[in-house]
């Protein structure tokens, strides 16, 4: 799409949002119907009995004994006598009803999914309230020391929610399913900032108190918590970003297209429903890229490129603003319906902001990750995780959050779009955006919408059991591809054939070129060949974290020792599992990299969040017993 054609768009979006603006978070959500209650196998909640409808969270953030400590009160709805709140590792102090008076509960026994708390609701109770305190191992809750912040002068904590971890620091019914509204304080020491996923303050408070609203009902793994030496950075009018002091500046000039993306966003599939989005930049033991939570989307470090190249990552979780926090899966064996729909969502607005051959790139990127995660998959006998729709019971959710459910989920509506047109496809979206707003979305759910309001009325024979169903890639699958990358192989058949690294036509690379570059070098070099690279581009000395990592999977491969020092610093300071995983696993294919992966493991797994952890330990089948360290 040209500038100009752009400029239309979102002139057009800009004047139907002001004719026609968002309704308030009441109106739109008496509207919608009432929500399908979806039992989900890794909550012990019954929402078919009683579901929570509105949470008032009234906590304080002890930095020196690394403890939360407060109370949660619940509105309740549902016919039951008693309600089921999930918890793992709390240490609950009283449970009390509406009038104060002490109420008749129970903690079952622990399971991977923590401990059931059940409270009986004489009466037809509909208010709970719960005094609790974390635990030293609430895995949700990262507490840093100072000197593992960027700044190395006060401590941060930060939450991770998703997908089951709510519940290590919040007693609620943790299921994607059900959704609820949330007013929170919270106190925190008075040279500290909090911030949520909701409204927030943009200047810190005298007295280290804060409060907050969410007005939209969210499911319980979207609560988030961060604290620290903030500050806070305007984008555009809508937009902004927090950071400790000597990142907001750099932050500020890297996601300066934020505003634009918002507006793109809307041009797609309609209004932004939740005020603001803002951005904060935590420190780079954070596990994932970017965590979408509502109005205040969580980001690593590690996309401060320098050149706005890795601000996908922000686009992505913007998209989440529609697919996952408004339309949410309704349990985390569709995840796919969060993550594919964004992965779609993600590339349509980096065509508007940024044009298709960079877009090309980027989804043909992904598709290489994709088979690589296939391939691994079906290796290890997991073919049936190639599946868009999981079966994850009895296992870690967390399991089926890989490339699957992202690149195959956006491979199918890629597919999708191509029978019926990118019109007829956009119409679509929009409408099931606006149909299925601040609700819980099943597969099969949507399998049948998909049926009755396009394959249907358009006349189209599709296979949809082959994709939701099958394993791999459907034959039918309609794949990206890019000419740019055709340059890049040409050139990298040009050094193969020896011509010079430094004589290669590369001037006008960016990451996407590089990454396909480095993707595709012979998996094995000679340390001659290595040295030559690293001379001709500098690889070993990126800021960018892509090409960084990218760069040392082959100096790993092929016993590189040069890139030894840099390898050991980047996994101590960095906690991004995406960049952890593949790293650690090139290290343990050999008997001396596996030695290496146990050594710097040891003194880096303390500065690890959970979820890497977990996932870590496993990998290099770590024999120390002890829970992960907490500061």
């Amino acid at each position: 799409m040209t500038a100009q054609s752009l400029s239309f768009l979102l002139c057009g979006v800009a004047c139907l949002t002001a004719c026609s603006p968002a309704p308030d978070a009441d109106q739109e959500q008496a509207r919608q119907p009432q929500p399908i209650l979806t039992m989900d196998h890794h909550s012990h909640a019954r929402p078919d009995e009683a579901r929570i409808t509105h949470l008032d969270l009234d906590v304080s953030v002890d930095m020196v004994a690394k403890r939360i400590t407060g109370s949660a009160r619940y509105d309740i709805e549902g016919t039951g006598d008693r309600i089921i709140f999930d918890t793992d590792g709390l240490r609950i102090d009283s449970v009390t009803l509406g009038d104060g008076s002490e109420a008749e509960y129970v903690l079952g026994d622990s399971t991977f999914l923590g401990r059931p708390l059940t409270v009986m609701l004489p009466n037809g109770e509909k208010r709970v309230s719960i005094a609790y305190s974390t635990s030293a191992g609430a895995r949700a809750l990262q507490w840093l020391r100072p000197e593992q912040t960027a700044d190395r002068t006060h401590p941060f904590l930060f939450t991770q929610g998703q997908a089951i971890l709510t519940r290590t620091w919040i007693p609620v019914q943790d299921s994607p399913g059900i959704r609820f509204t949330y007013n929170a304080t919270v106190r925190v020491p008075k040279e500290l900032m909090a911030v949520m996923s909701a409204t927030n303050p943009t200047k810190r408070s005298a007295d280290g108190s804060y409060t907050f609203k969410q007005e939209r009902a969210i499911p319980a793994y979207l609560i988030a918590l961060a604290v620290g030496d903030l500050e806070f950075a305007p984008i555009g009018e809508r937009t902004g970003v927090y950071a400790e002091r000597s990142v907001v500046k750099k932050a500020a000039w890297e996601f300066a297209d934020v505003e634009r993306m918002l507006e793109s966003a809307e041009a797609l599939y309609g209004p932004y429903r939740w005020g603001r989005y803002d951005l904060i930049v935590l420190p780079p033991s954070f596990p994932f890229g970017g965590m979408e939570n509502p109005c205040l989307t969580f980001a690593t470090p590690t996309i401060i490129a320098g050149d706005r190249s890795l601000t996908a990552l922000v686009a992505h979780e913007l998209a989440h603003s529609w697919s996952g926090n408004l339309v949410t899966n309704a349990t985390w064996d569709d995840f796919w319906l969060n993550e594919g729909f964004t992965v779609y969502f993600e590339h349509r607005i980096c065509e508007l902001v940024y044009g298709p051959e960079r877009t090309a790139m980027q989804a043909v990127l992904g598709i290489q990750d994709l088979r690589a995660t296939m391939e691994h998959l079906e290796a290890d006998g997991h073919a049936a995780d190639t599946h868009l729709r999981l079966d994850l019971e009895g296992r870690n959710p967390d399991d089926g959050m890989n490339e699957v459910a992202y690149e195959k989920g956006c491979a199918l509506l890629r597919t999708l779009e191509s029978r019926v047109g990118r019109p007829v496809f956009d119409g679509f979206l929009r409408d099931y955006f606006d149909t299925f707003a601040f609700q819980s979305m099943t597969t099969d759910r949507f399998v049948e919408h998909l049926r009755n309001k396009l394959l249907d009325p358009n006349k189209i024979e599709f296979d949809i059991a082959a994709w939701i169903d099958g394993p791999g890639l459907p034959a039918d699958a309609v794949l990206p591809e890019s000419d740019r990358f055709a340059m890049v192989d040409a050139e990298l058949a040009h050094w193969m054939s020896g011509t010079p690294a430094a004589d290669l036509k590369t001037t006008d690379w960016g990451t996407f070129e590089w990454m396909h570059f480095l993707r595709h070098l012979p998996k094995s070099m000679t340390d001659a060949q290595m040295t030559q690279l690293d001379a001709a581009f500098h690889f070993s000395d990126s800021g960018n974290a892509e090409l960084l990592v990218a760069w040392l999977e082959n100096c790993i491969r092929n016993d590189h020792d040069e890139a030894y020092a840099q390898l050991d610093s980047f996994l101590n300071r960095v906690g991004r599992r995406k960049y952890l995983v593949p790293l650690y696993t090139a290290l343990i294919d050999t008997e001396k990299g596996r030695l290496t992966a146990q050594t710097i493991y040891r003194t880096a797994r303390p500065n690890y969040h959970a979820v890497s952890v977990r996932t870590l330990d496993d990998l290099l089948a770590w024999k120390d017993n002890k829970p992960p360290a907490t500061f």
